[in-house]
């Protein structure tokens, strides 16, 4: 029998409404495909680690995957997780306390998030980690020097405390590994790369680290080969150990199965309802199903124009299914109207988060107006919030990311070595631009040509200088992670002098949304009256990020996800 809407408002509404849930269909007028203790609708980072969680406390777990492959956004990322006071630090011998950690997110956070709720990320995080580590091939790496995003806030580590996963051999999945989804970016072919690495890669022609680094990206390369091994790093592993993990605890990843509705038993949440019918839950639902960065129409609903749906790197399947699943029960939503915010190029094959590349020297970003308007090295999110604060008095989107020759001789651009030429299709596409002389460059980009030249002159005396009073750019630790270190007396900055020059138009991407389904410091989804909606839990871009509208450090995204579906498999389990 297929699943219509018409079943899934039938016998027993009313009362239901009464308990503030709409009623499911009742279990007879469904397939029914299983019962589980507890259902987990995602396969990224949320919920695989719910569902591994839920499997070692004892309980029989089934993780739904709307896309034809598992790992969501998680295994298209770089893979920072962001953990204070985290197992691997704490070796590495980073300075990191409990009280540290509290007075750096409170102060990043601010009212934007209940204490409590911030309180649990910190006092569960640590677990998290030594428990994964615990039940999967999974090892993590400190990354050093990858500074939290705003050090010199109260209890703020200049060199940081995110982590990244190491190395691992694909093999250890069989057959599975075929159905890893994609990075968002390849790594070159014969090298293993890590997030941290690439801050050096940047510089490799022009810094002997970079080029050490290089070297030892390829000599880990080498030696996998040599070995048979199928290297993967960065979201990769970190997809590919969980879903390892799952396989050793006979947990089911069942692909292809999208979330339609929430089914709902007396009043609670007791399973999900798929195309192909029932998965019943015993003990509750963990949503873990991502954001909504692909629904152009709640983008559209809850966010400031301009937004496209096209300047996201988030899982394509991720439309906001869960939250809406949510909703339709009486669920609360918060921070609906922010995302993972970052500068993006829009190239015609994908959108491009840029992240060394505004930040490098021998770069500046204008506006439409040809000023500068933004520090080009603080934290992408805060970047982009600025753009959109700005836009509508002064128009900031799209912006223009305006270097020279000397930088494109000096450092990597997305994954073009140092003065190769860019692809035709950049240029046919807008994405960039060309010029012999600043004048022309602005003419090319529809910018005020005097107001560029005016702009470069006072960006180059404040280089030369090393010192930006206009916007503060090296001002924080932050600022100078993805510079060049052999430019003096400002990593930061660099003048503009060799032409030709080069426009990058910039526009609002992100990672994904950020939010979504309310929880409390249980993972528990909650009403608007702050009621529980019973058992239902939300983790990952599906929830309302713990984050609140700001980004303590790398991996700010991942942390959060898996330590909220640690917590929710845990209290499902009565072992929080």
């Amino acid at each position: 029998m297929s699943v219509t809407r018409r079943h899934l408002l039938a016998a027993g509404a009313g009362a239901a409404v009464a308990a503030g849930i709409q009623q499911g269909a009742s279990a007879a007028d469904l397939p029914q495909l299983g019962t589980y203790d507890v259902v987990v609708i995602g396969s990224g980072a949320a919920g695989m680690t719910a569902a591994l969680t839920a499997a070692r406390q004892g309980l029989t777990a089934v993780v739904l995957e709307k896309a034809p492959t598992f790992g969501g956004s998680a295994a298209r990322s770089g893979a920072g997780i962001w953990i204070p006071n985290n197992p691997v630090i704490l070796a590495a011998g980073v300075p990191d306390t409990p009280a540290k950690a509290a007075a750096y997110l409170a102060a990043v956070v601010g009212p934007d998030v209940p204490a409590a709720r911030q309180r649990a990320f910190l006092a569960h995080g640590p677990a998290m980690i030594s428990f994964v580590m615990a039940n999967s091939p999974l090892r993590f790496r400190w990354m050093e020097g990858y500074s939290d995003y705003y050090p010199e806030l109260p209890g703020g580590l200049p060199g940081g405390r995110s982590i990244e996963p190491d190395q691992l051999d694909g093999k250890l999945l069989g057959a599975e590994l075929a159905h890893l989804n994609p990075p968002y970016l390849d790594v070159p072919p014969g090298l293993v790369v890590f997030s941290a690495d690439y801050k050096w890669l940047a510089l490799a022609a022009v810094n002997a680290k970079g080029a050490a680094v290089a070297a030892e990206c390829l000599a880990r390369g080498t030696k996998a080969a040599l070995l048979g091994q199928t290297p993967l790093t960065m979201g990769q592993s970190l997809a590919a150990g969980l879903r390892k993990g799952l396989l050793d605890a006979n947990v089911p990843v069942r692909l292809g199965t999208p979330l339609t509705e929430l089914y709902v038993e007396n009043g609670t949440v007791a399973g999900a309802v798929t195309p192909g019918g029932l998965f019943r839950a015993r003990r509750g639902v963990i949503v873990g199903s991502g954001g909504f960065e692909h629904n152009a129409a709640m983008r559209a609903q809850y966010q400031r124009q301009p937004v496209g749906t096209e300047w996201t790197v988030g899982a394509k399947e991720n439309t906001g299914d869960g939250i809406r699943a949510g909703q339709r029960l009486g669920a609360a939503v918060a921070l609906m109207d922010d995302a993972w915010w970052g500068p993006a190029v829009p190239l015609p094959d994908d959108p491009y988060f840029c992240l060394a590349e505004r930040t490098l020297p021998g770069g500046l970003i204008v506006n439409a107006a040809g000023r500068r308007f933004v520090n080009e090295a603080a934290p992408y999110s805060d970047v982009v919030h600025t753009m959109y604060d700005r836009n509508p008095t002064d128009p900031d989107i799209p912006a223009w990311l305006i270097v020279d020759q000397n930088y494109r001789n000096r450092y990597l651009f997305r994954d073009l070595a140092p003065a190769f030429v860019l692809p035709d299709a950049w240029y046919s596409s807008g994405a960039a631009h060309k010029a012999w002389t600043l004048d022309a460059l602005a003419g090319s980009v529809g910018v005020p040509a005097a107001a560029l030249r005016a702009t470069v002159d006072r960006f180059n005396s404040l280089a030369l200088k090393g010192d930006d009073t206009d916007f503060g750019r090296g001002d924080s630790a932050y600022d100078h992670y993805y510079t060049d270190p052999s430019v003096l007396p400002n990593s930061c900055l660099a003048p503009l002098w060799l032409p030709p020059y080069y426009a990058f138009r910039l526009v609002p991407g992100d990672l994904g949304t950020k939010g979504g389904l309310v929880t409390d410091a249980r993972a528990r989804v909650l009403r608007p009256d702050g009621s529980v909606v019973p058992g239902l839990y939300a983790a990952g871009n599906a929830s309302a990020a713990v984050m609140g509208h700001s980004y303590a450090g790398a991996g700010s995204t991942i942390g959060p996800a898996m330590t909220f579906g640690y917590i929710a498999a845990r209290d499902l389990a009565g072992v929080l």
